[in-house]
């Protein structure tokens, strides 16, 4: 599989993607669409509005540090704007669309420059939301505003209390109670995905996993049980989601409904590369897990499921693909990024 096919792939729209946007009409914006997720987001609603043939645009927003990454989305017939979106003027001079999705934000970092992440995940929101009061607003934020869980739970539900642990998380849900706040103010529309590890075989929980067992390294297990989703099916749901944008805000957990033990998923790793995993620590009672019964009741099942990608990460990493370097850090207990 090259990039391209890999790009086409996370990106392919489901019917149900499709007719979500049919019921949603008018154009599309993507803001912070330069990140990992954001230009598979893009490319489906441009993909899915193709599909509805309403001449409906898509837009993508970011400062776009890579041109190449710019270019590859424009050749994807997707309209894309480099803009600095702590800069209230030029978001002012963004185009006016009915439907937006809000991907910007910093999670890596923080512990360096935590004043940059508050600004990220809380001004940026503010300015946005304030712009685009008259839209409906689908904001991507994490499952890190969650406590850790005891494993057996199952993972936080929605209507669980949150508590953030690290500036990081904290911050996070400052992004959220932004997009209530000017949601409630404004009777703005919003969905907040709380979306916990996408699955790309560039990234991801399971990609840093097989890294390590491929390496030779060993694998951290005291946090020792995750939730992963396929990158697309992640994407699909949130597009979807502009339709179930209200007031107050809609609240969504995003992953996959496995309680993954990260030693097993080291094990499979190791018997597809045809390694000896090697572990250090010790599994803690508790994680960061997400109970995805609401995401499950109301939309179709994810379409990739863990044993494919787990195949299709080492099959990745064998032959030497390219990786984004940038590594999750999933093992990090105390909120530090």
């Amino acid at each position: 599989m090259t990039e391209a096919d890999l790009d086409e792939l996370l990106s392919t729209p489901r019917p149900e993607t499709v007719e979500a946007l049919r019921q949603c009409p008018g154009d599309i914006i993507v803001l912070g669409a330069g990140g990992k997720m954001g230009p598979t987001v893009a490319r489906m609603a441009a993909r899915a509005a193709n599909q509805i043939g309403d001449g409906r645009r898509v837009y993508a927003v970011s400062r776009f540090s890579s041109a190449q990454a710019a270019l590859a989305l424009g050749a994807a017939g997707i309209d894309t704007i480099t803009c600095d979106l702590l800069d209230r003027d030029a978001v002012a001079r963004l185009p006016d669309v009915p439907n937006v999705i809000f991907m910007a934000g910093q999670k890596f970092g923080t512990a360096d420059a935590p004043a940059t992440t508050w600004a990220m995940n809380t001004i940026v929101p503010a300015i946005c939301a304030e712009r685009y009061r008259g839209a409906r607003i689908v904001a991507f934020s994490t499952g890190n505003v969650y406590p850790l869980t005891p494993v057996a739970q199952g993972g936080a539900g929605e209507a669980d209390a949150v508590s953030p642990v690290g500036e990081y998380a904290s911050s996070a849900l400052g992004r959220e109670r932004v997009f209530e706040f000017y949601s409630m103010r404004n009777r703005t529309p919003v969905a907040i995905i709380r979306l916990n590890y996408a699955i790309d075989l560039r990234y991801g929980v399971l990609a840093d996993i097989g890294l390590r067992v491929w390496r030779d390294e060993a694998v951290p297990v005291a946090m020792g049980y995750v939730n992963v989703i396929w990158q697309g099916d992640a994407c699909r749901i949130a597009i979807e989601s502009l339709g179930r944008a209200a007031v107050p805000p809609f609240i969504l957990n995003v992953t996959g409904g496995e309680t993954l033990a990260v030693r097993e998923i080291a094990q499979a790793f190791a018997t597809e590369l045809g390694k000896s995993p090697r572990f250090e620590g010790k599994e803690q009672r508790d994680a960061l897990l997400s109970n995805t019964d609401r995401m499950r009741s109301l939309f179709a099942a994810p379409e990739v499921d863990v044993a494919t990608m787990i195949h299709w990460i080492a099959d990745w990493i064998r032959d030497d693909g390219s990786m984004l370097g940038k590594p999750t850090h999933f093992e990090e207990r105390a909120g530090k990024f």
